[in-house]
């Protein structure tokens, strides 16, 4: 067996019971670096400590950000507080920062240091040198930021920070991260940025600094950002994460008599289209909001019930992007095809997530077709095989579920590439199986 893989028998019974999800990874990331810019201390309730967000911590530090516990990046659980520095308390490093595997991290700490004098070079691993960044490139030079990549396209990143000019920026497509990079470097800025969004996407940054007291407010797609705020925030709460929460949802619609209850986790509206979409599919889900201020959160239902196929329209994709895999895979248990359109963004995630889930499902045994950009996915469960997770996270908890769904099991190869978002993910499965 290849180092790293593990092996998903055929599920013999159904997943049930109550539990608890890891911490949210994009809300962690954000209340890291907003926590960062704040006047004074900041404790972060429930982080997740995993690959990604361990990488940000670690280029906030070389930013001259105190983070404590000092040793907060092992994968221990507990409260954190970061010592504040102010907008202007950041200071360019005199090494790279080290953004490891994290597009996030990367795409987002161009915009948050725009405004810091001199020049910081943000680099990661093989991987994360293959991603696109002249999508974030192009919006800070507007705003008179010098923004440069290696080949002008992919990490390193050099950002050569100063004064930024408020701007208004139209998305060419829906993306969470480049438009929190805008909003994040408009943070420097004298004026009130503005970010148009030709469809919705996840809000986190948004209401992160309207909780931190930034003036920002969203309407008709636009969201207007005054700059140059004094930031404060006392403590922030992190969510269960919503796209860690999916898998185990997928798994519990499609394996027969099953019923979960997901607690404490994020129910934010910007991440619910996977599961508004496995409502349409006829899967038993719904969720009940506690009151509370900041990302609304409470209890996720899930349950199996017969499915149908649905087609999944473009301006849906944003607020599922992460899910599409999961929901292909989903999708085969069906009783017609589905079809899932707008999924050029899939292309440019840790793997291509779009010929890699076309790929995973066919080496299973699945019908699966990639038309241009949308797939096409035919009624029938996998049979089983091998999964190379390809290092990616996400596709490594797709093997997961797929051997469970399977008729003979799934190994999945980098099997380790899971802990980035969702530590101990192996053990919760046969909690619930038990």
């Amino acid at each position: 067996m290849t180092p790293g893989a593990v092996t998903f028998s055929p599920a013999t019974r159904p997943l049930r019971g109550e539990l608890s999800v890891p911490s949210d990874k994009s809300i962690t990331h954000r209340a890291l670096m907003i926590a960062a810019v704040c006047r004074g201390p900041v404790r972060i309730l429930r982080p997740l400590w995993a690959g990604d967000t361990r990488s940000t911590a670690r280029c906030l530090r070389s930013l001259g950000v105190r983070i404590e516990p000092a040793d907060v990046g092992s994968d221990a659980a507990g409260d954190i507080l970061v010592q504040g520095v102010g907008l202007d308390g950041l200071v360019a490093p005199q090494d790279t920062l080290d953004a490891g595997n994290s597009g996030t991290t990367m795409r987002l700490l161009a915009g948050l240091v725009a405004g810091v004098p001199g020049e910081i070079v943000i680099d990661g691993d093989e991987s994360l040198r293959q991603r696109p960044m002249r999508r974030i490139m192009e919006p800070l030079r507007q705003m008179g930021v010098a923004a440069e990549a290696e080949d002008g396209r992919h990490p390193p990143v050099t950002v050569r920070g100063g004064r930024v000019r408020a701007v208004r920026y139209q998305l060419p497509v829906a993306s969470a991260q480049v438009k929190s990079c805008v909003l994040l470097a408009g943070l420097h800025a004298d004026g009130i940025t503005e970010v148009v969004e030709p469809t919705p996407s996840r809000d986190h940054t948004e209401r992160l600094l309207q909780l931190a007291g930034a003036d920002v407010h969203t309407s008709d797609g636009v969201i207007a950002l005054r700059g140059r705020p004094e930031l404060a925030l006392d403590a922030v709460g992190v969510p269960g994460d919503a796209s860690s929460a999916a898998f185990l949802a997928a798994a519990a619609a499609v394996l027969e008599g099953s019923s979960l209850v997901v607690r404490g986790v994020g129910l934010n509206p910007t991440r619910m289209g996977f599961y508004e979409v496995l409502r349409r599919m006829g899967a038993c889900v719904d969720w009940e909001v506690a009151a509370g201020e900041g990302e609304p959160q409470g209890t996720l239902r899930v349950g199996q019930a017969p499915l149908r196929g649905v087609r999944v329209s473009a301006k849906d994709v944003p607020l599922l992007i992460d899910e599409v895999p999961l929901l292909a895979l989903v999708a085969t248990a069906a009783d017609d095809h589905t079809v899932i359109e707008g999924l050029a963004e899939l292309r440019v995630k840790e793997s291509d997530r779009l010929t890699a889930v076309a790929d995973i499902i066919t080496d299973l045994g699945g019908r699966i077709d990639v038309a241009g950009d949308a797939l096409h996915v035919h009624p029938g469960r996998p049979i089983g095989g091998v999964v190379d997770s390809r290092g990616d996270h996400r596709l490594a908890m797709l093997g997961a579920i797929a051997g469970l769904m399977s008729r003979d099991g799934a190994t999945v190869e980098r099997f380790e590439a899971a802990e980035i978002s969702f530590p101990g993910f192996e053990r919760v499965l046969e909690e619930v199986l038990s």
